[in-house]
């Protein structure tokens, strides 16, 4: 980094001050939060009905459980993707903009988590449903490991592969 009359030239060649980098990378983080809260709450949404629908009663203790617990992971999901829209708004103004791109980051990778976690919980209890095979934990843990590959794995990979040390 270069500093030039309270300006910073990163590593990828901006002309920002720190600031600027601050409010660029939050709004970076804003579209990001979009995607992951609509899948989120869409999902969400959809696994608050189950439970008022007749078939629920016919589900087994095994089903239920598995329910409840994508439930409660669903609404800590919808929570931790929510939660950068919340800091924002507590901190706005307070000229710590740099703290809250990063700790709204760190929510949303618990989001993030919480959300693989749903959608796998999710999965499990819907392929039970509707088919009680012995391969449906294989085809939920070729799922979580797509999941894992295209969420984690590929971009973690493509950062230590494409970010240079100078």
């Amino acid at each position: 980094m270069v500093e030039t009359a309270g300006r910073r030239e990163t590593r990828d060649g901006r002309d920002e001050t720190e600031e600027e980098r601050a409010d660029r990378k939050w709004a970076e983080l804003l579209q990001e939060v979009r995607v992951a809260q609509m899948g989120v709450q869409i999902l969400f949404g959809f696994l608050l009905t189950v439970v008022f629908t007749p078939t629920y009663a016919d589900l087994g203790d095994t089903e239920k459980t598995i329910y409840l617990v994508t439930v409660v992971v669903g609404a800590a999901a919808t929570g931790a993707l929510i939660g950068p829209v919340a800091l924002h708004r507590v901190v706005s103004g307070r000229r710590i903009k740099t703290h809250a791109v990063t700790w709204a980051a760190r929510l949303t990778m618990v989001g993030l988590v919480l959300l693989l976690a749903t959608l796998t919980s999710s999965l499990l209890l819907i392929l039970r449903v509707a088919t009680h095979d012995g391969y449906v934990p294989w085809l939920v843990t070729g799922v979580v490991a797509w999941y894992l590959l295209c969420w984690f794995l590929l971009p973690w990979w493509v950062r230590s592969r494409y970010t240079s040390d100078d």
